[in-house]
């Protein structure tokens, strides 16, 4: 086992690019909502914000953890699929940033949580797909996607046994903060669905990798907008050599399927 480390670790937060205005200036920033440096911080992390330029995966040899954060739409084209008229305009520097930034972060076995777009582009990286409209589907979007600039809710179970039960200690379903239209199709390789909404959306998944990979987690909803700090708490405690509750590993071999318990993947 990784002895646990006493020195703070370095969590790197993946960041939007856009232009902003603050005070009397207006130009393109890296930016990020604040509460996910303030979760991390207040969990005992250093938050670092990555912003999405060339050559930013030669931090990683700093990091001892990473967010990918949420965020807009995903190139379709990265898992093969024409644009849908729903899909929004997708930033090719922050798609290509985010999947190097995971190559490296995996390649180095370094904890990774993801978080919405992280979710997605998690299983993109794997060789997954995504549905581009939730609204399109037969059950329609169920709570998904609130009015922008908010944040709706709705409830989500997790797999018992799962990595994500035993950070959460879920047992029923609980609610959770949502803004999304898109949500995993097809899983990506080496993934786990842990946790789906009443609808059978997958919202939550983990990367079966034993030793190497021994805290890979993503999920559809957004930690950092509520009031629970559990999951970049662990996060932050896996950086410092903690031991994951569960792995995903374990859960294949318990439960073996990796879709919904409700429906396949669609």
């Amino acid at each position: 086992m990784k002895p646990v480390n006493t020195v703070k670790p370095v969590i790197g937060l993946s960041t939007y690019a856009e232009p902003t205005r603050w005070a009397a200036w207006q130009a393109p920033a890296a930016l990020l909502p604040l509460n996910y440096a303030e979760q991390v911080a207040a969990a005992g992390g250093v938050p670092v914000l990555l912003p999405p330029v060339p050559g930013i995966t030669a931090a990683v040899g700093r990091l001892d953890g990473l967010v990918l954060t949420g965020g807009g739409d995903i190139d379709p084209a990265s898992y093969g699929a024409a644009r849908h008229p729903r899909t929004g305009p997708a930033s090719a520097e922050r798609d290509r940033a985010e999947l190097d930034l995971l190559a490296a972060a995996l390649a180095a076995g370094l904890p990774v949580l993801g978080i919405c777009r992280g979710l997605q582009l998690l299983n993109i990286a794997r060789g997954g797909t995504l549905h581009q409209h939730l609204g399109d589907l037969p059950a329609g979007d169920r709570g998904h996607t609130p009015q922008p600039g908010t944040f709706g809710s709705h409830p989500v179970q997790v797999a018992a046994g799962s990595m994500l039960a035993g950070i959460l200690r879920a047992d029923r379903p609980f609610a959770v903060p949502t803004a999304h239209h898109q949500a995993i199709d097809r899983l990506g390789a080496g993934l786990t669905a842990t946790a789906w909404a009443a609808d059978g959306i997958i919202e939550a998944a983990e990367l079966a990798g034993g030793d190497h990979h021994p805290f890979v987690l993503a999920v559809q909803w957004h930690p950092e907008a509520g009031d629970d700090p559990r999951l970049l708490a662990a996060l932050v405690a896996a950086a410092q050599g903690a031991p994951a509750p569960a792995t995903a590993s374990a859960l294949l071999t318990a439960t073996g399927p990796t879709t919904s318990p409700r429906t396949s993947a669609r």
